[in-house]
C-alpha cells in the first residue's frame, strides 16, 4: 500500500462494542432506506397517476428526480462530510431525507411530490458518502470490511424487496406509506447515529472547495440527466446533446480545478493508489453490467416468461437472501484467497449467472430461473471486499470523498448500463433477442471487471 494510504487518525476514533453493533445497525438501516427509494415507488406509479392526476412526465420525474439529485450531489456530500464532520453531515442528511419523505407522503399534487423526491435525493447524497466514511475512519481492515458488508447486504436487500414492499403497501394500505415508512426509520437512525457514531473530520481542511463542488454538481447532474432521458428524448435530440456537451466541458473544468486548486475536493493523487483506481474501475464495470440488466429483467420476466407482477418482484428475493446469508462468510474466504481473488471470483459468478439468464426462452419458468439467480446472489456477496479495498486505500482525511467517488461510480455506472442495454434492446429485431444480447454484453463487462480486480486488489 502506498504512503497515501497512511491512516493517521487511527485508534482515537475507534468505536467499542456494543456501540460497534449499533454503528453497524446505523449503516444497515441508512443503506437500506436510501437504496429502497430507488425502486420502491415504481409499483405505485399507476395509483399515483389515478389519485394525483399526474401526467406521464410527472411520474417519470417522481422516479428520476431522486436519482438526479442523489447522483449529482454525492461528491459534494463526501467533501462536506470530511470538512464539517462525518456524523454531523450524516445526521443532517438523515434529517433532510426524513423530512422530505414526510412531505412526499403528505403530497396532494404531483408537483409537491416531485419536489419532495428531489429533496430526498439531496438528503441521500449526504447520507451515503458520510456513512461510508464512518465505516472507514478509525477502523481496522476487519471492522471496515464488516461495515462495507453490512452496507452491501442492506443495499441488495433493498433493491430486491423494493418492488415487493411498494406493491404490498400500495395494495393493502395507501401509496403514501411508500414514503411515510421512511419517517419512523429515519428518526430511529438519527437517534442511533447520535449515540453510536463518533465524530471525525479532516482537521487539515480549512474550507470547502467551492469551484470543485460546483463543477462536480454540474458534471454529475448533466450526465445523469442525459443518461436518464436519452432513450426517451432521443440520443441525438438537442436537449440530450446539449446535456452531454455540458457534461464533457464541465468535467474538463473540474479536472483542471482539482489539479491546480489549493485545497481540492477530490485530490487526483488518490488515483495513484492502485487499489483505489482498480476498485473504482471494477465497480463501474460491475454497475454497467448488473444494473443495466436488472432494469429490463422485470419486462423480460413478465413479457417473455409470463410471470405475474408479484412473481416478477419475488424473483429477486432469493438473490437478496443469498447476499445476506453468504456475506458473513466472505471475510473467511477473503483471508484465504485475498481481496483480489475473492472479488474476481464473485464477479465471474455474477457474469455466469447473467449469461445463464440470457439463454432462457418462452416457456421456461421459475425452476429454470432460480439457479441463475442464486449464482448471481452468491457472486454479489463475494464482491464485498471491493468497497473495503477502495476505502482502505486512501487516507482517513479523505474518507468522505473516497466514499463519494465510490458511490458515484456505483450510481452513474448503473445509469450508463441502463442506457447501453436500452440501445441494444431497441436496436434488435425483438425484445427477447435484444435482452439476451444485452445480458451477454453486460456479462462480458463484468468479466473485465473481474480481471481488473485480480490485478489491482491485494
Amino acid at each position: 500500500m502506498s504512503d497515501l494510504a497512511a491512516r493517521p487518525e487511527g485508534a482515537a476514533a475507534r468505536p467499542r462494542s456494543p456501540r460497534r453493533g449499533l454503528l453497524l445497525l446505523v449503516v444497515g438501516l441508512a443503506g437500506f432506506v436510501t437504496t429502497l427509494d430507488n425502486t420502491v415507488v415504481t409499483v405505485a406509479l399507476p395509483t399515483l397517476q389515478a389519485e394525483l392526476g399526474a401526467s406521464l412526465a410527472a411520474l417519470e420525474w417522481v422516479v428520476t428526480g431522486y436519482v438526479l439529485t442523489f447522483a449529482g450531489l454525492m461528491l459534494a456530500g463526501g467533501r462536506l462530510a470530511d470538512v464539517y464532520g462525518r456524523r454531523r453531515v450524516l445526521v443532517a442528511g438523515l434529517a433532510v431525507f426524513t423530512a422530505a419523505s414526510l412531505a412526499a407522503g403528505l403530497a396532494t399534487s404531483a408537483g409537491v411530490l416531485v419536489a419532495a423526491r428531489l429533496v430526498q435525493g439531496c438528503g441521500a447524497a449526504l447520507i451515503l458518502p458520510a456513512m461510508l466514511a464512518v465505516v472507514s475512519v478509525g477502523n481496522d481492515d476487519r471492522q471496515r470490511s464488516a461495515g462495507v458488508a453490512v452496507w452491501m447486504a442492506s443495499g441488495a436487500g433493498a433493491l430486491a424487496l423494493g418492488p415487493v414492499v411498494g406493491g404490498y403497501l400500495t395494495q393493502h394500505f395507501h401509496w403514501s406509506w411508500v414514503f411515510l415508512l421512511n419517517v419512523p426509520l429515519g428518526v430511529l437512525v438519527i437517534a442511533l447515529t447520535v449515540v453510536a457514531v463518533p465524530e471525525s473530520r479532516d482537521e487539515s481542511a480549512a474550507r470547502v472547495d467551492v469551484p470543485g463542488v460546483a463543477t462536480s454538481v454540474v458534471v454529475l447532474s448533466a450526465g445523469t440527466f442525459a443518461l436518464t432521458f436519452g432513450a426517451e428524448l432521443g440520443w441525438t435530440s438537442p436537449v440530450i446533446v446539449a446535456a452531454a456537451a455540458v457534461t464533457v466541458v464541465a468535467a474538463a473544468v473540474f479536472v483542471a480545478v482539482e489539479r491546480f486548486g489549493a485545497d481540492p475536493m477530490v485530490d487526483l493523487a488518490l488515483f495513484r493508489a492502485r487499489a483505489f483506481t482498480g476498485g473504482v474501475i471494477a465497480q463501474v464495470l460491475w454497475g454497467l453490467g448488473v444494473n443495466g440488466v436488472f432494469f429490463f429483467t422485470a419486462l423480460f420476466l413478465q413479457g417473455v416468461l409470463g410471470f405475474s407482477p408479484t412473481m416478477s418482484g419475488l424473483a429477486f428475493v432469493p438473490l437478496a437472501l443469498l447476499v445476506v446469508a453468504v456475506t458473513p462468510l466472505v471475510p473467511y474466504i477473503e483471508r484465504r484467497l485475498g481481496a483480489g481473488r475473492t472479488v474476481a471470483l464473485g464477479l465471474l459468478l455474477v457474469a455466469g449467472g447473467m449469461a445463464a439468464v440470457g439463454f432462457l426462452r418462452p416457456g421456461d419458468g421459475w425452476a429454470d430461473l432460480l439457479p441463475a439467480v442464486c449464482v448471481i446472489g452468491v457472486g454479489s456477496a463475494l464482491t464485498m471486499p471491493l468497497g473495503s479495498a477502495v476505502l482502505g486505500a486512501v487516507p482517513e482525511s479523505r474518507a468522505g470523498v473516497a466514499g463519494g467517488v465510490f458511490s458515484v461510480a456505483r450510481e452513474m455506472s448503473g445509469l450508463f448500463g441502463i442506457a447501453v442495454v436500452g440501445v441494444i434492446v431497441s436496436g434488435s429485431a425483438s425484445f427477447t433477442t435484444g435482452y439476451a444480447t444485452g445480458l451477454l454484453t453486460a456479462a462480458a463487462l463484468v468479466v473485465v471487471g473481474a480481471a481488473v480486480s485480480l490485478v489491482t486488489l491485494r
